[in-house]
């Protein structure tokens, strides 16, 4: 339970980073905020694995480059879905979706399968 709140947060952190930083994503409360952080997480355990396996042979064609077209589709699904979550077209979406995977992705340097935090040591032996 611990991980699934932690990584809610991160994506409520790349979510509202996005909305900062880009002048067409508008996210209204911190309420929609975590709201939209969790529903992307759902959205993205549900919805995209199905529509990664449809469109795998234009992912391959694009060499991956789709996936990241997935990803703003994903974002777009959850902004249609809450009210007080705008997106305005297909570039703010594509570069929020850039946005939340990268803060993500540096989340998961530190984070566990777990979702706690993880420390490697490396020892030397004299």
């Amino acid at each position: 339970m611990p991980g699934f709140i932690i990584r809610t947060l991160v994506g409520a952190l790349g979510l509202w980073l996005a909305s900062s930083l880009l002048g067409g994503i508008s996210i209204r409360g911190a309420g929609t905020l975590v709201l939209a952080a969790v529903l992307l997480g759902v959205v993205n355990a549900t919805v995209r694995p199905i529509v990664v396996f449809l469109t795998f042979p234009i992912t391959i064609v694009t060499l991956g480059v789709f996936v990241w077209v997935i990803n703003a589709l994903m974002l777009g699904l959850v902004a249609w879905l809450l009210p007080d979550f705008s997106i305005s077209g297909l570039l703010p979406a594509l570069l929020g979706a850039a946005i939340v995977s990268l803060t993500s992705w540096v989340a998961s340097w530190y984070l566990g399968p777990t979702g706690r935090f993880e420390l490697i040591a490396v020892r030397r032996d004299s």
